[in-house]
């Protein structure tokens, strides 16, 4: 179960943050973000070294975000299943999010995947596709201000991982992405390993090493006005990893058309 972060502030510098934890089996190999698709030049991401797809990926060239996450009881790969890792390439073809959201709400065969949420978003808007493995993906757009994804729907006070953690990223201070120390806050929040020992590791946003699972990585994600992207990455359990910048293109003024 992994656990997805949005701040949306239309009209402010850095209209978009976004933080990231995914959580895997330990034995599943992959990549850290990098341009991995020769198709797909502009596109930088996770790569996930047996199905190839991805867990997390940007479009350099149109400032277009996408994650993607399991729902309840569908961990792994299933047969006759599509691996939900090319399901963030695929909205990644879209100019907007907002463009990449109506075509895969309309056009997208569900039933191909194990269910899913994915959440994607830029500079301008975001949204929530639920995929629930038949007919085709259900589309929310996400609100001005905080929303947290799990494998459960944005903001779903029922799951003790949201409900635990929510208010904490609510109550924060904003990440600054320009400053030096600006995302101190929300990365220790991503690190937090805490659990009630009567609740158990679902409230965890840092999953420790547990059955062959856990947090294996992280990410800080900003997007500017313009688009422009500002991407940390922890090559492992945040709080133990550090976040380094990953190699981003500056982008070029927003664009327009699909």
């Amino acid at each position: 179960m992994c656990t997805v972060i949005l701040l949306r502030r239309p009209g402010h510098a850095w209209p978009l943050l976004m933080a990231a934890n995914r959580d895997e089996r330990l034995d599943r190999a992959w990549d850290p973000p990098a341009p991995h698709w020769p198709d797909r030049p502009e596109v930088v991401g996770g790569r996930d070294r047996g199905a190839g797809g991805t867990w997390m990926a940007l479009d350099t060239g149109t400032g277009v975000v996408a994650a993607v996450l399991n729902r309840p009881g569908s961990l792994g790969p299933a047969p006759g299943k599509r691996s939900r890792g090319i399901l963030p390439l695929l909205a990644l073809e879209h100019r907007s999010a907002a463009r990449a959201a109506a075509h895969l709400a309309a056009t997208l065969p569900a039933g191909d995947w194990r269910p899913f949420n994915l959440v994607l978003a830029d500079s301008r808007e975001a949204f929530f596709l639920r995929g629930l493995g038949h007919g085709r993906p259900e589309v929310e757009a996400l609100p001005c201000g905080i929303s947290l994804i799990t494998s459960h729907d944005p903001n779903d006070l029922t799951h003790p991982r949201t409900r635990r953690h929510l208010p904490r990223f609510a109550a924060a201070p904003p990440p600054e992405p320009d400053r030096p120390a600006g995302w101190r806050g929300w990365a220790a929040l991503l690190a937090d390993d805490a659990f009630d020992p009567a609740i158990g590791v679902a409230e965890t946003l840092c999953v420790p090493p547990l059955g062959g699972f856990g947090t294996v990585c992280s990410s800080l994600l900003a997007l500017a006005a313009d688009g422009t992207p500002h991407w940390l990455f922890a090559a492992g359990p945040p709080g133990r990893a550090p976040f380094e910048p990953v190699a981003l293109a500056r982008l070029a003024a927003a664009q327009t058309g699909d």
